[in-house]
């Protein structure tokens, strides 16, 4: 079978490593046909890595190369527009996240993927992490009764100075972050969110956008998603899952679930006989990437392009989120509670 023709769009930090990285891991299903970057020291590392044509404009690569794909790689305002024009072209796009600074850029580029007839691959690779695939586990087997309230925390202490602190570049830890710290416990609910409230700040770092947000979601299913990005030194725990019959609790990749079934007394004031003695607590690490393995996704990318598979995230999966994080950023500006 003829290998799948493959361009990075976008040759920064994670164009070099992670999506040329997955490219090269998958070597029985690509080729690097490719690649684009306006930085002339990225344009000589891509050459000397890859021996393929170089180009600084994506309208030219388009022009003079028969692909297969193209993984937009580039700046969050510029994936937009860029997709677009790969998908006017022919070529099937994976697009990184954010895939849109909002949920009109979105939809623009759904409608060319409809007219195009070409795939739209939007790129969520926290849904392949090994933390939320045991979760997913844990819910399924019902080991701590009906879960009411999911926490989902990253903590960070320190400053970055690049195009993700400035408002006008798709900048911000929402739209950085975003895609992994809300979308993980919506997906792990299995649950649509019907409002939102949240508030959102900018503490350390330069430039004019966020680098805190908290945003508390109402699900469908009666269960609140609470999704924080946070600057402190010390750690809270990644995870904080509280159902009617114990909580789990994840830091890293430790995952400890306590499993407590509290008794119903027979006096009610008699508040001791309330305490759980029937009590379990279990201890494991989950095994794999927390965020995902890029290569297992790319092995997924190709079946998709190939027709033997469908690809597990669709681009009405990406829009649905994009409207959250647009609503998150709504409730913030207004401080009222949203319906995304």
């Amino acid at each position: 079978m003829p290998k799948i023709r493959a361009a990075i769009l976008g040759y920064g930090r994670s164009g070099s490593t992670m999506h040329a990285g997955a490219i090269e891991h998958n070597s029985q299903d690509f080729a690097m046909t490719a690649v684009c970057d306006i930085d002339p020291e990225r344009q000589k590392q891509a050459s000397e890595r890859f021996g393929c044509p170089i180009y600084d404009d994506c309208r030219e690569m388009l022009a003079k190369e028969d692909l297969d794909l193209v993984s937009v790689v580039t700046r969050s305002d510029q994936h937009c527009q860029m997709t677009c024009d790969c998908l006017d072209a022919g070529v099937n796009v994976l697009v990184t996240k954010p895939w849109a600074v909002n949920a009109d850029e979105a939809r623009r580029m759904i409608s060319a993927a409809e007219a195009s007839g070409k795939m739209l691959l939007p790129w969520l690779p926290a849904r392949w992490g090994c933390v939320l695939g045991r979760l997913k586990e844990l819910m399924s087997e019902n080991a701590i009764g009906d879960v009411f309230l999911v926490r989902h925390t990253v903590c960070s202490f320190a400053t970055r100075n690049d195009w993700q602190t400035e408002r006008r570049y798709g900048g911000g830890y929402l739209l950085n972050w975003g895609p992994h710290i809300v979308d993980s416990p919506i997906v792990l609910m299995g649950a649509r969110v019907e409002s939102v409230y949240a508030r959102m700040k900018q503490t350390i770092n330069p430039g004019d956008t966020e680098d805190v947000f908290l945003a508390v979601m109402n699900l469908a299913n009666g269960a609140v998603a609470q999704a924080e990005h946070t600057v402190a030194v010390e750690e809270l725990p990644s995870w904080f899952i509280q159902g009617d019959r114990g909580a789990i609790v994840v830091r890293g990749r430790e995952i400890t679930i306590h499993k407590k079934t509290p008794p119903r007394p027979a006096d009610p004031t008699d508040f001791a006989t309330m305490q759980s003695s029937d009590s379990e607590t279990l201890r494991e690490t989950a095994e794999g990437a927390v965020y995902g393995d890029e290569n297992a996704i790319y092995a997924e990318v190709a079946k998709a392009i190939r027709g033997e598979k469908e690809f597990p995230v669709r681009p009405e999966h990406a829009l649905e989120l994009t409207r959250v994080l647009d609503a998150i950023r709504l409730a913030d500006k207004e401080n009222r509670v949203v319906v995304p």
